[in-house]
């Protein structure tokens, strides 16, 4: 396995709720170290390392800069680009987890055409947002005077 030069570690109130999570929306658990409440996972080519906080030795580690409380991920999203995004989604909306934005397209700007993406956003058990999407091509950009 390759690792990738960006791997954000989430820390989690719960190791095995949030291993089930994980799993349960298509993550695989490529290694894990039981004894330290740790996993590392990807999905379609992005990685994750989740660890559970340890509450009475949380305010002594280099790790954290501050109380840690939920959401956890406060003003921050994960971005991940997937294969099928629709099919990611129905199967999330089956699973009953809560969605946050629904199945959405929408066209941004890059210098002179739009590029676009369909997504949708969903909250992890810890409050981390995450945006799955799927590029859904280029077009000119058509200025309005």
């Amino acid at each position: 396995m390759k690792f990738n030069r960006l791997v954000p570690e989430l820390a989690v109130s719960n190791i095995d709720k949030s291993l089930s999570f994980y799993k349960k929306i298509g993550f695989k658990v490529e290694y894990a170290r039981k004894e330290d409440k740790f996993a590392f996972l990807s999905f379609q080519g992005s990685q994750i390392m989740i660890e559970e906080i340890e509450k009475s030795n949380y305010k002594k580690s280099v790790w954290h800069t501050g109380k840690l409380e939920y959401p956890f991920g406060r003003g921050l999203h994960f971005q991940i680009e997937v294969k099928d995004v629709t099919t990611l989604f129905n199967k999330i909306k089956k699973s009953k987890y809560p969605i946050k934005a629904p199945l959405t397209d929408q066209w941004f700007r890059k210098n002179n055409y739009l590029v676009g993406m369909r997504y949708f956003l969903i909250m992890d058990l810890d409050g981390y947002l995450i945006l799955f999407n799927q590029d859904i091509g280029k077009k000119p950009l058509r200025l309005i005077s």
